[in-house]
């Protein structure tokens, strides 16, 4: 009988990158993290998440449910990606890891009752690329509003100029 670790499954990356962890689902589904995204291979089709691009990720090891979702427009569906993974590795720990280093700044910004929400700087965990500003809304904040309109603008406005990034 051998011991030892069992081989990584294969991921085809983009150039330059290579695995740093990766795990199979229960339903076959490859999922892996390179230090520039995260990969999904399900059916033969291969989606890469850049970091910047994740909005959240969660593991459920009670039911070995891992879910990723990415950053999405207000009102579309944002795309989810759901496995089972029994053996997660390494995954979970880069992908925390990663999605952190993308996040430059966030504010909690109030509008003035008990809801509000966060306005997130994010970028490439490389330092490649721009600076992305995203607003994230609490559940019945209506992003049309322009009272709201006006708290985002000016929340964005004084982060940029706090921090010196457009």
């Amino acid at each position: 009988m051998r011991w030892g670790r069992t081989s990584a499954p294969s991921v085809a990356v983009a150039a330059g990158e290579r695995v740093l962890a990766a795990a199979t689902a229960a339903d076959g589904t490859v999922v892996a993290g390179t230090r520039d995204a995260f990969y999904v291979v399900a059916e033969g089709e291969t989606r890469r998440v850049p970091w910047e691009q994740v909005e959240a990720a969660h593991w459920d090891r009670d039911t070995d449910l891992f879910t990723l979702s990415e950053v999405g427009s207000w009102g579309e569906l944002r795309p989810v990606h759901t496995v089972t993974l029994e053996e997660p590795g390494r995954l979970l720990e880069l992908v925390r890891e990663r999605v952190t280093a993308s996040i430059v700044l966030q504010r909690r910004v109030s509008l003035g009752t008990r809801r509000g929400m966060r306005v997130i700087a994010r970028r490439a965990p490389s330092g490649a690329g721009g600076v992305q500003w995203v607003n994230e809304y609490d559940e019945g904040v209506d992003p049309d509003d322009p009272a709201v309109r006006a708290a985002a603008l000016e929340a964005l406005e004084t982060m940029q100029r706090d921090v010196g990034l457009p």
